[in-house]
């Protein structure tokens, strides 16, 4: 088995694009949720908050690629794009000879094709149809856009699984190149926002409708909890072969020590703790760690009613009450197929600087969810070698994923 470590990291949030403007803006304590206003035209929503990029200007790419993305993919190749820059392998030929792999995902395609095809059954009008109408739409649009942009040869995996599908990305790229297929990968998961996309939690009544009150929401594990937030962005981890990372002087921010997956295989939309125990279980063993050595869990922590309680327990029943444990989905709401990577690449940051930002908003842990070490109020400095991060998704689908600090 080959040891793979995170040799670049970039990515595109709500908070910011850099590590500098996000650290900064989780010190001040303030979300990145605010009214949809673009969203007034659905007459029946409920839920009408979001958490946008609002800042994210395209880059000058060549229109032959343009035409393949829509903006899912935008904010998938654009976080790549940073995360190759941070690696030192952004421009450098030897990426494209079938070393360098793809593992992305996201919940789904671009929206605004799916619109043009929606009123082609509607109307029975072809207009806006094009050549490329399904390529930006399609599940994989972001994983091929990124192979594509790059000129990458390796291997593609398409994770669009919802909520993990950055996390599943990861570590099926660790797989990857644990067992020698491959020597990089590059791994993450986007999601763009839109109206459509809010709706899917708004029929389950599984969004908060702090309409008025955006800053107070969402609010994981909190007492007053009254759904999630939907958000949008991208993350991109360049995992890479380690021999092979020390042998070109790589900077290395992490390494990747186990990863751990798994269904429920009972419900589409209902979590089951004891699944989602063992898939950290997984993980555990996966790394050869026993769970004391788990310093912070970065939580799934949607702020919905069911899985709060069952996510809190399983964490309990694995790793202990004492676990400090925070979600960073109450900074930016859930990003969907980008949040696995994105809170993958906040607590290897974190981890790297000693300190742990506070879950916002949860100012009365609800009893139902499990007695945990939940990190409120102020950043929490911890030293710690090894950190965690859980994701679930709609299917039932667990991952648990363990980070190790770079010495």
């Amino acid at each position: 088995m080959k040891r793979v470590v995170v040799t670049g990291i970039g990515g595109i949030t709500p908070l910011g694009s850099d590590w500098a403007t996000i650290a900064a803006r989780l010190g001040d304590g303030h979300n990145a949720v605010r009214r949809m206003h673009e969203w007034d035209f659905f007459d029946a929503l409920n839920g009408r908050l979001g958490c946008p990029v609002d800042d994210f200007i395209l880059p000058d790419w060549p229109r032959r690629h343009l035409r393949s993305m829509g903006r899912v993919s935008h904010l998938a190749v654009a976080a790549s794009e940073k995360a190759l820059d941070d690696g030192g392998l952004l421009g450098d030929p030897s990426i494209a000879d079938g070393r360098m792999g793809v593992a992305y995902g996201s919940s789904g395609g671009s929206i605004d094709p799916a619109r043009t095809i929606g009123r082609m059954l509607e109307t029975g009008s072809m207009q806006g149809v094009t050549a490329t109408s399904y390529i930006q739409m399609m599940a994989h649009t972001t994983a091929v856009n990124v192979g594509v942009f790059f000129g990458l040869k390796g291997r593609i995996i398409p994770t669009s699984s919802a909520c993990t599908s950055g996390s599943q990305a990861i570590g099926f790229g660790y797989e990857a190149i644990a067992h020698g297929k491959q020597r990089l990968m590059l791994c993450g998961g986007a999601e763009e926002l839109s109206g459509p996309g809010a709706a899917v939690f708004d029929t389950l009544f599984a969004t908060s409708t702090r309409n008025d009150t955006p800053a107070l929401t969402p609010r994981p594990f909190d007492r007053a909890r009254d759904g999630l937030v939907v958000g949008e962005g991208a993350t991109t981890l360049l995992l890479e072969e380690r021999d092979h990372a020390l042998a070109r002087g790589a900077r290395i921010h992490a390494e990747v020590v186990g990863f751990g997956c798994n269904s429920d295989g009972q419900h589409i939309t209902q979590p089951t703790r004891q699944t989602m125990a063992v898939a950290m279980q997984m993980a555990l063993a996966d790394a050869g760690l026993t769970a004391g050595a788990i310093g912070y869990v970065s939580a799934h922590g949607t702020a919905t009613d069911r899985g709060d309680v069952a996510e809190s327990h399983a964490t309990a029943s694995v790793l202990g009450e004492g676990v400090p444990v925070s979600s960073m989905k109450s900074y930016v709401g859930h990003t969907l197929g980008a949040c696995g990577a994105l809170e993958s690449w906040w607590a290897i940051m974190m981890m790297r600087e000693g300190w742990f930002s506070p879950t916002i908003n949860l100012d009365d842990p609800d009893p139902e969810c499990a007695a945990l070490d939940y990190i409120r109020g102020q950043a929490r400095f911890i030293d710690t070698e090894y950190v965690m991060n859980n994701n679930f998704a709609f299917g039932g689908i667990n991952t648990s994923l363990i980070f190790r600090k770079h010495p």
